[in-house]
């Protein structure tokens, strides 16, 4: 059975303004809210931090998945999980990967592992059987808009592999330049969460934009093989 696509708006796309009213909009379309934190440090570019996710969790029921592009994630999580995130995704390349993510489970956090495009396979492998989502990214993190790095997709595909190989119950997110034509290329390649920013709210009808995205990557969608297991 193929699986089946979820929509992770991303809010960094949003006017913030008006945000509220924005997330209301694709609200029906929406399966997570994705939230990007960058600290201007880990990744050259500033946004945002708990208090929107505060504001958020009083506006919204929506899943709120926070993907921390931070050099010391574990200093904030107690804080995201106490303004009301369900779920943070903290990077490998930071190392101390275990500590990070026994502290997510601490928190009562789902555990996300967020991998950049030039990481291999082997430098998250070994986790995959103790998070619940991993964010194989399709751009290099700091800014939205960029353009959809196919050259991941063997990356995608190896990951998916492995996990229905042990059946393993984690997510593959996908985050960057997906939009109504490379959302099925990361369906096809395992993927089955996906991240969209202005592929979304930078059209003139987001909720319609992230319907097109979803009957895109629902109709390409990963097959199993009969050998995984």
């Amino acid at each position: 059975m193929a699986q089946v696509a979820r929509i992770a708006p991303s809010i960094l796309s949003a006017d913030f303004a008006c945000l509220g009213d924005a997330v209301d909009t694709v609200a029906p379309e929406a399966d997570l809210l994705h939230v990007d934190v960058m600290d201007g440090h880990f990744v050259p570019n500033l946004t945002i931090g708990p208090p929107v996710v505060r504001s958020l969790r009083k506006h919204t029921d929506l899943y709120l998945d926070c993907h921390l592009m931070m050099t010391n994630p574990g200093k904030y999580l107690e804080a995201f999980r106490s303004a009301g995130a369900n779920g943070c995704s903290v990077h490998v390349e930071l190392g101390e990967t275990e500590t990070l993510i026994a502290e997510m489970r601490h928190l009562g956090l789902d555990a996300g592992l967020a991998v950049n495009p030039d990481t291999p396979f082997e430098a998250f492998a070994e986790h995959l059987d103790k998070i619940d989502l991993v964010l194989l990214m399709t751009v290099f993190p700091g800014f939205g808009g960029q353009t959809f790095m196919a050259e991941v997709m063997p990356k995608v595909r190896r990951t998916r592999e492995e996990i229905d190989r042990r059946d393993l119950p984690v997510a593959i997110q996908v985050d960057g330049g997906i939009d109504e034509d490379t959302a099925p290329i990361a369906s096809e390649a395992g993927a089955t969460v996906f991240v969209a920013g202005s592929a979304i709210f930078g059209q003139d009808d987001p909720v319609e934009a992230a319907r097109r995205i979803r009957a895109a990557a629902d109709r390409a969608g990963w097959e199993p093989s009969t050998t995984a297991g």
